[in-house]
């Protein structure tokens, strides 16, 4: 389990961090154009800047992501839900980012990997402590 637990710490924080990198220059210029963006991708979906959606990810992908891994560095009790909601959090935003971009990109298909990746690694962790 320690490799386990190994992957979905590594995993965290790869997601952690880049999508904090990838939120900050959404909220700092809601425009798009630091990240070359353009509001076009919007088109689709209820929101007029990318102000909210960077909002959104930092918080969902970028911090929760961050103090799941501390959970996990520590071996908090009932981590291994955190995880798999992590994974489920991530599966979510990628599947409503598709559907209103209305269109996916290999970017989507490595992160929803991710997430089914953090669902599995999740419940395998859950599994393994109720029957320590």
């Amino acid at each position: 389990m320690r490799t386990v637990r190994g992957i979905a710490i590594a995993l965290l924080g790869f997601l952690g961090v880049g999508a904090v990198a990838g939120a900050l220059p959404l909220i700092v210029d809601p425009s798009g154009k630091l990240m070359r963006m353009p509001m076009s991708l919007l088109e689709h979906s209820p929101f007029h800047s990318f102000l909210i959606p960077g909002i959104i990810l930092l918080l969902s992908s970028g911090l929760l992501s961050l103090a799941i891994m501390a959970m996990a560095i520590r071996r908090s009790s009932h981590y291994g839900w955190w995880v798999t909601l992590q994974g489920c959090v991530l599966t979510g935003w990628i599947t409503v980012e598709v559907i209103m971009m209305r269109t996916a990109v290999w970017p989507h298909y490595l992160y929803w990997g991710i997430g089914l990746l953090l669902i599995a690694l999740g419940l395998a962790l859950t599994r393994e402590a109720r029957t320590a």
